[in-house]
C-alpha cells in the first residue's frame, strides 16, 4: 500500500505516508494564502526521509486524501460571494427567523444565557437577496399552484441585477417532489445561459439535505453556495499542484460524514470539521482493532480542541442536524465538540472574575505565539508550556520552528503579570491549570449528557499538543488511564488514511409503523423498498462514477424514527434492507423501542402513542485497505529507559518552586519502557509531558500509555 494522506488544520498541515510498510509522520505551518506550499513543505520531509524525491513518490502511490478546515476558516472570516435564495411565496421570513433559535445556535451555554447582549449572527444572506416564487407543492408532493413563470423571470433578473454572485433555490416540500426547483434551473439557464454568466453556481436545497424542515435544509444549501468559491479555488489549487507534481489520479477529499470521495463528487458543505472528524474515524478503527472498549477521543492542536466519542463496538454518535458556526444545517455530521482551546489559543485577563481566560481566539500560523518570532503579541498555551520547561526552545515541530522564551515573557508581562499580580511563573501555572480545566470540563458535559461515566473511558490523546496536557485534562476529570496513540501527533492525517469511500443519501417520509388509533401496522412494503432501492442506486451511482465496482458496494440503512408526535427522533441502524411481511415491521419496532430506552432510560417508551419513520437513509461505501494497528495494549515485562539525554526546570501546577526533570529522547518510545514522572520524552513528532503522579509506559507501533499512581 502507497498513500499520502494529509490533515489542513489552522496552524499546521500535518502529512502521513504509507510506502511499502513504511510509515511516515511530517509536519509543516499551514499557508493559509495558498495551501499547496505547506502540502508540498510537510510531504517533501516525508520525502526525505524516504529517501524519494516528491514526484517519483506521487506517481506510485495510490491516493492522497485531504481533510481541510478551509470552510471552517471561510465561515468565521464570512470569506464569500454574495448569495441569493428563492424560496416559496410566503416563506420569506423562514430564514431570518430561523426558528426563534439564532440567537443562541453555536454559543457556549454563558452566552445563550446571556439573554439582554444576545444579537444573531451576521446573516449569510441579508433579506433584500430572499425572493418569493409563486408556487406551492403539499406535504404529500402534489402540486397545488404552478410556478409563475413570468413572474420568476422579474425575481431572477432583480437578483443578479443585485449582484448575486451564487443562486440557491430552497422550495417548500422539495425534498418529496422536486420538479419545481429543476424547474426554476431550467429557467435561469434559459435567462442566463453558462456562456454569458461564466460559473455562477445554482445550489437546489433538495439535492444537498434529503430532510424536511425548510429552515435547516435552507441553510444547508446556503452554506453549500457560500463555500463553493473557496472550496472551489482552494481545493482546485491543491489538485492542480498535484497534477504538476505527477500525480495523474483524482483527489479525494474527506466528509464530515466519515467517508471520502472524489473532489468531483463532494459539497462544500462536507468539508467543513473533515479534519477532526478523520481522527474520530482513526479513534474508532484503533478502537476495534485494539479492544479498547469506550474511547473518548481528543485532539488538540494549535487551535482547537475536538472532542468525540466511540462507545464500545466502534458505533459512532452522528449530528443529524448539526450547528455549524452559528446556524443549523441538515446533512449527516459525526459528532464533535469543538473548544477554543489549542496551543495558539490566546490567554486574556478576564476582569469579571480577577483570573486568566483562555481562547477561544487564537493566534494560528500567522503570526502565531509569541514565542515564534513572527509578530505575534498575545500570550498562548504555547508560550505558557514553554516558560514551564515543557517545550526545547531549539527542538519544536522537529526542529523547523526556533521558540524564543523571551519573547513569551514578554508578552505575558505585558498582559497579565501586573493585572494579576503574580510573577511570569504563578501566571504561567494558573494559564495551564484553565486551559486543562477547560477541556475536562468540556469532556465531562459531553459524557454526561449522553449518560456515560468518564471513568468508563479510555482518554485517546492526540494532536499536536494532545499528550503534552493529556495528564492534566485527566487529572481534573478523574479518567486514569490516558493512550496517546499510535503517530499521535499526525493523528487525524493517519485517520484520512484509513476512510473509506462512503455517500450518504436521505429522503424524509410520513410512515406510520404503528397506528395507535387504529391498531394497525405498516404494510406498504412496496413504498418502503421502493425507497430504500432509490437510495441505494444513487450511492452506487457516486460510487461506480469514481471507478468502485459494483460488487464491492457495501449499505447501510438507517431510520430516523420518533413515538407519535414527539419532536425527538432516535436513528435506528437495522440489519434489514426490505421490509417483506409484519414480522419484519415488529422487528423494526422492536429495535427502535430498545435504541429508545438505552437513550432515554427504560419505561420511557410510549408505543400507545404510535410508531412512524421520519427518514430514511441509505450509507453506501467500499471498504478500502487500512493501516494495521497491532501491540496497543501493554504486555511483556516493563522496561527501564535509558539514561536520560539531559533536563530541565520545570514548574508543575500544585508544586511549588521548579523541579529538575529529565528529558528523554526517541529511544523512551521502545516498546515497554516505563518512566515515572516528572519526565519530559521528546520525539521527532511531538513532546510527552508525564506529570508528578503519573507513569509512562511505551506500547507498539510508537504508543505511549499513561497511567495515574495510586496516591
Amino acid at each position: 500500500m502507497k498513500r499520502v494522506a494529509v490533515d489542513i488544520g489552522g496552524t499546521f498541515t500535518d502529512c502521513f505516508v504509507v510506502w511499502d510498510g513504511n510509515y511516515v509522520q511530517r509536519k509543516a505551518l499551514t499557508t493559509h494564502h495558498n495551501l499547496a506550499l505547506g502540502f508540498n513543505e510537510a510531504l517533501d520531509y516525508a520525502c526525505g526521509d524516504l529517501g524519494v524525491d516528491r514526484e517519483a513518490l506521487l506517481s506510485e502511490v495510490d491516493s492522497v486524501r485531504y481533510a481541510t478546515t478551509l470552510g471552517t476558516n471561510a465561515l468565521i472570516q464570512r470569506r464569500g460571494p454574495k448569495v441569493a435564495v428563492l424560496v416559496t411565496a410566503g416563506f420569506k421570513s423562514v430564514l431570518p427567523i430561523s426558528r426563534g433559535r439564532g440567537y443562541g445556535e453555536g454559543l457556549d451555554i454563558s452566552r445563550q444565557m446571556d439573554i439582554p447582549n444576545a444579537a444573531r449572527p451576521d446573516p449569510l444572506v441579508p433579506i433584500p437577496m430572499i425572493r418569493q416564487v409563486r408556487e406551492r407543492i403539499d406535504y404529500k408532493g402534489a402540486v397545488v399552484m404552478d410556478i409563475d413563470e413570468d413572474d420568476l423571470r422579474l425575481q431572477l433578473r432583480e437578483l443578479v441585477d443585485k449582484g448575486a454572485e451564487a443562486l440557491v433555490v430552497m422550495l417548500a416540500n422539495s425534498v418529496v417532489n422536486p420538479d419545481h426547483e429543476l424547474r426554476v434551473r431550467e429557467i435561469f439557464l434559459e435567462e442566463y445561459p453558462a456562456h454569458m454568466l461564466g460559473a455562477l453556481p445554482i445550489v437546489l436545497s433538495h439535492q444537498v439535505a434529503g430532510r424536511k424542515g425548510e429552515y435547516v435544509r435552507g441553510m444547508s444549501a446556503i452554506m453549500d453556495a457560500f463555500l463553493h468559491k473557496v472550496m472551489y479555488h482552494g481545493l482546485g489549487t491543491l489538485e492542480l499542484n498535484l497534477r504538476n507534481s505527477g500525480y495523474q489520479r483524482p483527489m479525494l477529499v474527506v466528509h464530515n460524514s466519515g467517508g471520502m470521495a472524489q473532489l468531483n463528487s463532494t459539497d462544500a458543505l462536507q468539508t467543513v470539521h473533515s479534519g477532526p472528524v478523520s481522527g474520530v474515524a482513526a479513534s474508532e478503527h484503533l478502537a476495534m482493532e485494539a479492544g479498547l472498549g469506550n474511547v473518548v477521543a481528543t485532539d488538540m492542536g494549535g487551535t482547537s480542541f475536538d472532542i468525540g466519542i466511540v462507545v464500545e463496538g466502534g458505533v459512532k454518535h452522528y449530528d443529524f442536524n448539526p450547528v455549524i458556526e452559528r446556524w443549523m444545517v441538515s446533512v449527516p455530521m459525526v459528532h464533535l465538540v469543538t473548544l477554543g482551546a489549542g496551543g495558539g489559543s490566546v490567554a486574556t485577563f478576564d476582569r469579571m472574575y480577577n483570573t486568566v481566560k483562555v481562547g477561544p481566539e487564537s493566534a494560528g500560523s500567522d503570526p502565531g505565539p509569541a514565542s515564534y518570532d513572527r509578530g505575534g503579541l498575545k500570550p498562548t498555551v504555547t508560550d505558557t508550556d514553554l516558560l514551564l520547561g515543557y517545550l526545547d526552545p531549539e527542538n519544536y515541530a522537529g526542529g523547523k520552528i526556533k521558540l524564543n522564551p523571551r519573547r513569551a515573557k514578554r508578552a505575558i508581562e505585558d498582559s497579565l503579570c501586573d493585572e494579576l499580580d503574580l510573577d511570569t511563573i504563578e501566571v504561567c501555572k494558573l494559564i495551564k491549570q484553565t486551559v486543562d480545566a477547560n477541556m475536562a470540563n468540556g469532556m465531562a458535559a459531553e459524557l454526561r449528557a449522553r449518560g456515560y461515566d468518564p471513568g468508563q473511558f479510555t482518554m485517546l490523546a492526540y494532536g499536536g499538543n494532545g499528550p503534552l496536557h493529556a495528564c492534566g485534562i485527566a487529572r481534573s476529570l478523574g479518567i486514569g488511564h490516558i493512550l496517546a496513540p499510535p503517530y499521535s501527533s499526525v493523528f487525524s492525517a493517519c485517520g484520512a488514511g484509513n476512510m473509506h469511500q462512503m455517500h450518504i443519501h436521505e429522503s424524509s417520509v410520513f410512515m406510520v409503523l404503528f397506528d395507535s388509533n387504529r391498531k394497525q401496522l405498516f404494510n406498504d412494503y412496496t413504498r418502503f423498498n421502493e425507497i430504500v432501492a432509490d437510495l441505494e442506486m444513487r450511492g452506487s451511482e457516486d460510487l461506480t462514477r469514481q471507478g468502485m465496482r459494483t460488487e464491492d458496494i457495501r449499505y447501510r440503512l438507517e431510520l430516523d424514527m420518533r413515538y407519535g408526535n414527539q419532536r425527538v427522533e432516535t436513528a435506528v441502524v437495522t440489519e434489514l434492507s426490505r421490509l417483506a411481511s409484519m414480522a419484519d415491521v415488529l422487528k423494526l419496532m422492536d429495535q427502535f423501542h430498545t435504541s429508545y430506552g438505552d437513550r432515554f432510560g427504560a419505561g420511557s417508551q410510549a408505543p400507545e402513542a404510535g410508531v412512524r419513520i421520519n427518514t430514511i437513509r441509505v450509507c453506501a461505501y467500499v471498504e478500502l485497505e487500512t493501516v494495521r494497528f497491532a501491540g496497543i495494549k501493554p504486555t511483556g515485562p516493563d522496561k527501564a529507559p535509558g539514561a536520560p539525554v539531559g533536563s530541565r526546570a520545570c514548574h508543575f501546577v500544585g508544586v511549588d518552586g521548579a523541579v529538575e526533570t529529565p528529558i528523554y529522547d526517541d529511544a523512551a518510545l521502545e516498546e515497554g519502557t516505563r518512566i515515572v514522572g516528572p519526565a519530559i520524552v521528546v520525539t521527532t513528532a511531538t513532546t510527552y509531558l508525564v506529570e508528578p503522579g503519573w507513569q509512562y509506559r511505551a506500547a507498539g507501533q510508537g504508543a505511549v500509555w499513561f497511567k495515574q499512581l495510586a496516591d
